[in-house]
């Protein structure tokens, strides 16, 4: 798995994803999440694979640890880079969904990694408090989560960029701290609160980064990318 920025095929069909991807020619990293997953089921992960993308799988499996056991089994036969759980599904929820990746993966492969999302950057610290009954700050909850992840064996976890230095004091900069919401200076923060550009994300602790509509929804999509990435690598200023 690279540290190319991930980008969110937020589309719903596979023909519009693939269509849009077409100037990249496999130079990238992509995250399908569940709309286009839903939509199209595993071709398009064998479509994305086939042109040569890395690939994270964002379907945030929640369920009883036998059930998230068996769909991790499935889901590491499709070989992608990077798969995720809700690490509100607790700490036998999520050794279980690391078993599941340990026994699906085939033979002589390497095993996809794996996250647990904390909270969603679309949360912010009062809705928190108020739908989740969460009556502790949201850093503390984010941090809270990240060491139970550590504990079930997960390779990391998603978190805003705000939270992603704590979370390498509290589990080690190896932990992936895998950092949705990150939008260009003069961007659009649309429906997520915790937002941050690519430059603060690498100075903060971000091990790998998405980014959606800052390039899906650009005049020139590749143009956009290599901006964020030359910005996520200090390349650029």
């Amino acid at each position: 798995m690279t540290d190319l920025p991930f980008i969110a095929l937020d589309f719903p069909s596979g023909e519009e994803a693939l269509r849009f991807l077409k100037p990249f020619e496999g130079r990238a990293n992509v995250k399908v999440g569940m709309e286009l997953f839903y939509k199209e089921g595993p071709s398009i992960i064998d479509a994305l694979k086939e042109q040569g993308y890395g690939i994270f799988l964002d379907l945030k499996l929640h369920d009883i640890p036998n059930t998230v056991k068996s769909a991790m089994k499935i889901l590491a036969s499709y070989e992608v880079d990077l798969v995720n759980v809700h690490a509100a599904g607790g700490v036998r929820m999520m050794e279980a969904a690391l078993e599941g990746l340990i026994e699906g993966t085939p033979e002589g492969k390497e095993r996809p990694k794996i996250v647990a999302v904390t909270q969603l950057t679309s949360t912010d610290e009062e809705s928190m408090q108020r739908d989740q009954l969460i009556d502790v700050p949201l850093e503390q909850s984010v941090v809270h989560y990240a060491k139970k992840a550590k504990e079930a064996g997960m390779d990391g976890v998603v978190c805003s960029v705000h939270e992603a230095n704590m979370i390498a004091e509290a589990c080690g900069r190896d932990f992936l701290k895998v950092t949705p919401g990150i939008r260009l200076a003069k961007g659009d923060t649309h429906d997520q609160k915790r937002v941050a550009t690519p430059q603060f994300a690498r100075a903060n602790g971000s091990t790998h980064i998405v980014v959606g509509r800052a390039i899906t929804q650009a005049d020139e999509p590749l143009r956009a990318h290599d901006e964020v990435n030359g910005l996520w690598k200090g390349e650029v200023q």
